[in-house]
């Protein structure tokens, strides 16, 4: 099991707490993005820089994530190609995305694009707070576990 970050919209208190788990657990953390990041010294944590350009970082990471490894995004298609692949999907806000959640996420997010397109004001997520990394920490703890077991048997 590997870890993958979209990181170039990930919360940097999300990325210390994958800091701080692939340590904990030596897992490896990859962390993806069109700009340069600086990650500390750790042998499970690296960081790729890829080419700008739309859904560059996107495309690394659904051609480099396997069958049970974890993706860290808020970003629905890529979720999308993820969950096809077999891969688990966890958004910066605790929220598990997997192939029974992710037909409704797509709508949902189809839906709010067709309305900003057509000039609707939506408004957007609510502020990331101190509830919401937890709601990760807590959703990464249980989805590595239940992955472990699942290898183990």
């Amino acid at each position: 099991m590997k870890i993958w970050v979209d990181a170039d919209a990930c919360p940097a208190v999300i990325k210390d707490i994958l800091y701080r788990v692939a340590n904990r657990t030596q897992i490896m953390v990859t962390l993806v993005a069109n700009q340069m990041l600086h990650v500390p010294p750790s042998p499970w944590i690296q960081a790729w820089q890829v080419c700008a350009g739309a859904d560059v970082a996107d495309q690394r990471i659904v051609d480099q994530v396997n069958a049970q490894d974890v993706v860290v995004t808020a970003d629905i298609p890529l979720a999308a190609l993820v969950v096809a692949k077999k891969a688990w999907v966890i958004d910066p806000r605790g929220d598990l995305i997997d192939e029974h959640s992710i037909a409704a996420r797509l709508t949902m997010r189809n839906f709010m694009q067709d309305l900003r397109d057509n000039g609707v004001q939506t408004g957007g997520p609510s502020a990331f707070n101190e509830r919401d990394s937890r709601a990760f920490a807590n959703q990464l703890d249980r989805l590595i576990t239940r992955i472990q077991r699942q290898a183990a048997q």
